[in-house]
C-alpha cells in the first residue's frame, strides 16, 4: 500500500480539500483509495505522541505508542483493500503560531518530518506540498492570528516576515533531507486551490479519475476587515488599528508585496528549473483553469482552522 502525506501547507485550501476527501470517503474507498484526515489524526489521537507533550508519560514512550497506533491503523487499511491511504494533516509542517513567533516559514519542519516518517515506518512513498505566494500566505495568516488574539503586528514584524530567511526552497530542502528517495511533489496554491480532485489526481499519479462531488466547497475563508474590527473591539482593542474597508486587510505594503512576489518568483523558476532534484513541480494552465483560486469572499461552511490555531486565544 501506498500512503501518501499531503502535508498542506496552512493557508493553501487544506481543509476545503480534507472536506472533499472526507465527503467522498465511501467513492473512493471502492477505488482502493484510504483517506486520513485531522478527524482522525488529531482528534482520534493517531498522532498523539509523535511530538512530544507535556505529559507524565516520557516522550520515547509517547513517540512509540504513536507508531504502534499508526502501524495498526495502516495495517487494517491495507486488509480492507486499500492500495493508497491519503494522509492530510498541515500540522505535520508545524503551525502558523509558530511561524509568526519566530518570523520564519515552518523552521522546525526537518526534524518535524523526520519525526513522522519513522513513525510510519518506511511505509511513505510520496509527499505532497502545496505553496502560495508569500504575501497573500502570510497575510491570511496574520488575519487569522489577529482574530484569535494575537497583536496586530507593526512595521517592525511585518517587516521581519518579509526579510526572514528562509522560503519555499528552504522548506522543501529541508523535506528533502528528512526523507531520502520519498517522492515530494509541489503544487501551487494558485493553481489549485480551488481544485481538490485534480490535486487529488496528480498525488495519485491519475490511477482513478477523482470525483466531482464536493470539489467546490471552499472553507476556512481568511477573516474580513469587519470581521478583525470586531474581534479587536470585543477584546477591548482599537479598531482603528486596522484600516476602514470591508474587504481582506492587506498587511503589507506595496515594497513588502512586491519584496515576497520576488522570492516567491524565484521558488517557482528554481522549481521549473527541476529543483535540484530534489521536488517535481505540478502546475496546470490554460481556459478551464481560470479563476479557480478560492475567493476569500465566498460563503463558507465551517471554520476549522485547527487545534493549534485555536490555542492561539490565549496568547492575547
Amino acid at each position: 500500500m501506498d500512503v501518501i502525506l499531503h502535508i498542506g501547507a496552512h493557508r493553501t485550501a487544506s481543509t476545503s480539500f480534507q472536506i472533499y476527501m472526507r465527503e467522498n470517503a465511501h467513492r473512493l474507498i471502492r477505488d482502493g483509495i484510504g483517506f486520513w484526515g485531522p478527524r482522525r489524526t488529531r482528534n482520534s489521537g493517531v498522532f498523539s505522541g509523535i511530538m512530544p507533550v507535556p505529559s507524565s508519560v516520557p516522550p520515547a514512550r509517547q513517540f512509540r505508542l504513536a507508531r504502534g497506533r499508526i502501524q495498526t491503523q495502516t495495517s487494517i487499511c491495507a486488509k480492507a483493500g486499500c492500495a493508497s491511504l491519503v494522509v492530510s494533516d498541515e500540522n505535520i509542517l508545524g503551525s502558523p503560531r509558530r511561524n509568526l513567533q519566530k518570523s520564519k516559514l515552518y523552521p522546525d519542519v526537518g526534524d518535524r518530518m523526520a519525526r513522522y516518517l519513522e513513525a510510519f515506518g518506511g511505509q511513505v512513498n510520496r509527499i505532497a506540498l502545496s505553496i502560495r505566494s508569500g504575501e497573500s500566505f502570510w497575510a491570511s495568516q496574520i488575519a487569522f492570528s489577529v482574530e484569535r488574539g494575537y497583536d496586530v503586528p507593526d512595521v517592525d514584524a511585518l517587516d521581519r516576515l518579509v526579510t526572514q530567511p528562509r522560503s519555499w526552497r528552504d522548506v522543501i530542502t529541508d523535506l528533502r533531507d528528512a526523507a531520502p528517495g520519498v517522492e515530494i511533489l509541489v503544487m501551487p496554491y494558485e493553481s489549485f486551490g480551488g481544485r481538490p480532485e485534480r490535486k487529488l489526481g496528480h498525488m495519485l499519479h491519475h490511477e482513478i479519475t477523482p470525483p466531482l462531488l464536493h470539489s467546490r466547497e471552499w472553507v476556512n475563508r481568511r477573516p474580513d476587515l469587519p470581521t478583525l474590527r470586531a474581534a479587536l473591539a470585543e477584546r477591548g482593542d482599537d479598531p482603528a488599528l486596522l484600516p476602514e474597508g470591508n474587504g481582506r486587510w492587506t498587511p503589507f505594503d506595496a515594497n513588502q508585496t512586491a519584496a515576497l512576489r520576488e522570492t516567491y518568483a524565484d521558488d517557482l523558476y528554481w522549481l521549473r528549473a527541476g529543483a535540484d532534484g530534489l521536488a517535481t513541480l505540478t502546475e496546470e494552465t490554460g481556459p478551464d483553469m481560470a479563476g479557480i483560486t478560492p475567493p476569500d469572499g465566498l460563503p463558507i461552511r465551517g471554520q476549522t482552522y485547527g487545534i493549534e490555531e485555536r490555542r492561539m486565544a490565549g496568547n492575547r
